[in-house]
């Protein structure tokens, strides 16, 4: 019996892997997208098309399978997920990235894992793990390397503001979302989180349609792929894997965000990033390494990290 036990976690924990690195490497592209279709629709209105998008293709698949609606104790903290992370850190991430370009606002962004890390540890009670530790802060270290040899050499101080802000709200977003996925599906949350978002962006609806109108249909495939990949898959996979591992260790991964936003930047968008960017992104990933390290069993197991649900 153990032995099956094992083996089955640690399918589990492959396809957890497996999961948190299709988020990542579309979240990395989002940032290039974004760069690239701000220069043809402002900020809220992108937010807006990009989450109704996601909206309609998640709920396409909630409506094909048996639903479990969420009870009333679960609305407070969906509300929170979906109106600061769908909804805020849309909208803020947007205006960012039409003043520092894409490899820069995902550096910046990434100090959301580190916020996550601390929120959770308080009110999770997940704790803060010795490798969680020492992975985020040598991260953090390259985060901050990569930021002082930005593309441009210099960081607007609004662009920067509005980089804090989503990491904020993408942070408490996270630690609101881990309790959900205990009672909930991930693709339920998912879609319930990413609809309130979308709610709550209507205001840009007249925006979002004139801007639609006079943009070329090239720019309005790459705000389909936003709402399709990056939201709609990306926001799945992500829910499945934090359904599976604390919330601080999966905020950790996207530690490796900022590296291949830079790299897809430099490829996609000509952003040549300084020398010293590689060096921080090979302290991002070594930080990352560190910090999904299974800590030793010890005879407190109280003291780890809060075990993932089956």
């Amino acid at each position: 019996m153990g032995g099956a036990r094992g083996r089955a976690e640690g399918r589990q924990g492959v396809l957890a892997a497996g999961a948190a690195v299709v988020t990542v490497v579309l979240w990395a592209s989002a940032f290039v997208a974004i760069r690239h279709v701000g220069h043809e629709f402002s900020a809220g209105a992108l937010s807006l098309g990009r989450l109704l998008v996601g909206s309609l293709l998640l709920g396409a698949m909630v409506f094909t399978r048996p639903r479990r609606w969420p009870a009333k104790g679960d609305w407070k903290p969906l509300l929170v997920c979906g109106l600061l992370w769908f909804g805020v850190y849309n909208v803020a991430l947007n205006a960012a990235e039409q003043r520092l370009d894409a490899g820069t606002a995902a550096m910046l962004v990434n100090v959301g894992p580190l916020l996550i890390a601390l929120l959770a540890g308080f009110l999770l009670g997940e704790g803060f793990p010795r490798q969680l530790v020492i992975g985020s802060v040598a991260a953090f270290g390259g985060v901050v390397l990569i930021g002082t040899s930005s593309s441009e050499g210099r960081a607007e101080t609004w662009g920067v503001v509005l980089c804090v802000a989503a990491a904020v709200s993408y942070a408490i977003g996270v630690v609101s979302q881990k309790p959900l996925l205990a009672r909930l599906p991930a693709l339920e949350v998912t879609w319930l989180a990413c609809t309130i978002g979308a709610i709550s962006c209507l205001p840009f609806a007249p925006t979002l349609i004139r801007e639609a109108g006079d943009a070329r249909p090239a720019t309005i495939w790459w705000v389909i792929f936003l709402g399709a990949f990056p939201t709609a898959l990306a926001f799945t996979t992500w829910a499945f894997a934090l359904a599976r591992t604390s919330a601080g260790r999966m905020g950790a991964t996207t530690y490796l965000v900022p590296p291949l936003t830079i790299f897809l930047g430099w490829l996609l968008l000509d952003e040549s990033p300084a020398p010293l960017a590689y060096a921080g992104g090979a302290l991002c990933l070594i930080g990352v390494a560190i910090s999904r390290l299974k800590p030793k069993r010890t005879a407190h197991p109280a003291d780890e990290t809060a075990p993932a649900p089956d």
